[in-house]
């Protein structure tokens, strides 16, 4: 499938006086461009190594609101984002854009009364999104308003969701993969990143590069609590000394 983003630069070198200027990931895009292979591409690692930053300036790079929403609803409660979306360079595929969202959950809460103040309930659903809990206003977001054939960037949206409503989240992904659509995440949701033949980048020490599901710190670091969470509790309270 020809994708929408194919692959991202920074023709020049990004300003060391603005913090997204020194992250790793940041400088690492001077040097060689970060390409999209798969319809699904997660971005993870720990925090404050840019994934963030990395995907609201793909958002704003194509001509999304930078506090999330479509290209055609714009709204601003605080200027807080960073100006690398208007650095990058953005290599994009052959076919038309007909569908969009950028989902960020730190500022959603805006983004659903700005639906209201426009008078737009009715592509979402029909339903106040404040009326909803927080995650069942994702889903209803991503229900009633991805279209399919469309670009897709989320960040962090496990913020909101249970395990199970990251499960369907996975099949509403799914659905509109399969339509055409393209998906570009930042997550720390090892539920999340089992999406079948999505590629997943993790962000360590300054570098992003392709790695194999069950190698991601997030699987590994579950995987280990889930298997023996009194073990490790033991070990992260400093309660594993053998009794005398």
């Amino acid at each position: 499938m020809d994708l929408f983003v194919r692959e991202i630069s920074l023709p020049e070198p990004a300003p060391r006086d603005e913090y997204f200027g020194r992250l790793g990931v940041v400088t690492g895009l001077e040097r060689e461009p970060l390409v999209f292979r798969a319809p699904v591409t997660f971005i993870t690692g720990e925090n404050g190594v840019g994934k963030s930053t990395l995907v609201e300036a793909i958002a704003v790079a194509m001509g999304f609101n930078a506090e999330g929403g479509t290209r055609n609803i714009r709204f601003a409660t605080r200027d807080t984002h960073s100006s690398l979306g208007s650095l990058i360079r953005v290599t994009k595929g052959a076919r038309r854009l007909r569908d969009g969202f950028f989902l960020r959950a730190e500022s959603f809460y805006n983004f659903a009364t700005g639906i209201e103040e426009v008078g737009a309930l009715r592509s979402y659903g029909g339903v106040s999104l404040h009326g909803q809990s927080h995650g069942e206003s994702f889903i209803s977001l991503v229900m009633n308003r991805f279209g399919g054939n469309g670009l897709y960037i989320l960040d962090e949206p496990e913020a909101a969701l249970s395990p199970m409503r990251q499960m369907t989240l996975i099949c509403l992904m799914d659905g509109l993969v399969k339509a055409g659509s393209q998906f570009i995440v930042s997550t720390h949701s090892p539920i999340l990143m089992s999406f079948p033949g999505a590629e997943v980048l993790q962000i360590e020490d300054g570098r992003i590069r392709s790695v194999p599901y069950f190698e991601t710190e997030h699987f590994i670091m579950t995987k280990r609590f889930l298997n023996d969470p009194e073990g490790m509790l033991r070990r992260l309270l400093g309660e594993d000394e053998t009794e005398e």
